[in-house]
């Protein structure tokens, strides 16, 4: 019986995409690192995996210690393991991305970690080990993901006008939605459902709220509904 000793044991990396929208453009979420290799430059939020714990368990763990962040949606993306993707050694990277409403969070660097900050996803400085890559990957992931799964409303207030959630869609897409299909389709799909409140402060007719029914969507689901944008 072969013994695992026997075989070359990998050091893994769980390394966390955070995508943010304030309701003007896309951003993510970086770390100046504190440490060799790469010190001083901008990374994803990451660390290794402890062996106590499942790849999701440390995602959130990293998330809490380098960055302040909880409880956010999360989901694996991809494994990463390019022989020289890490000067240190041999290392496997478990990527995961998140989606969060910057507004509503409060950050937090880690001791880890010089400075966390947000960067526009059209404006990001030079990231060190294969981040560039990993980002990539999860843009293009969220990019297909949005227009078959209602992951969005997860980068939103509560509550949104249908222009603001057009908008939302427009910046993740980066190109135009015709408005009235767009309109059509998000309310014929039943996963959205009126506040009863308006828009205060604008200086036209006040526009209505809107917000997620996630109790109809998982409802729809079940019977075979498919979201689409």
């Amino acid at each position: 019986m072969d013994e695992l000793q026997d075989y070359p044991r990998p050091s893994v990396t769980i390394d966390c995409v955070v995508f943010g929208y304030d309701g003007i453009a896309l951003s993510l979420l970086l770390i100046n690192r504190k440490e060799a290799p790469f010190i001083n430059m901008w990374t994803l939020p990451g660390g290794f995996l402890f062996l106590e714990e499942t790849p999701e368990e440390s995602a959130r763990r990293i998330l809490k210690s380098k960055t302040g962040l909880n409880n956010l949606y999360l989901e694996q993306l991809y494994t990463f393991g390019d022989v020289k993707r890490d000067p240190r050694g041999r290392v496997l990277s478990v990527a995961y991305y998140a989606l969060v409403d910057p507004r509503r969070l409060e950050l937090l660097a880690g001791i880890a970690a010089n400075d966390v900050k947000w960067f526009e996803s059209s404006k990001l400085p030079k990231t060190a080990f294969d981040h560039k890559e990993i980002i990539k990957v999860a843009y293009n992931r969220l990019k297909a993901k949005v227009t078959y799964q209602p992951i969005g409303f997860e980068l939103l207030d509560k509550k949104f006008t249908l222009t603001e959630l057009q908008f939302l869609y427009e910046c993740i897409l980066q190109r135009p939605i015709d408005k009235r299909n767009f309109r059509k389709r998000i309310l014929e799909s039943k996963v959205i459902k009126s506040t009863g409140e308006k828009r205060s402060g604008q200086k036209n007719r006040a526009p209505e709220l809107f917000e997620f029914d996630e109790l109809q969507y998982k409802n729809l689901v079940k019977e075979g509904f498919q979201f689409k944008i």
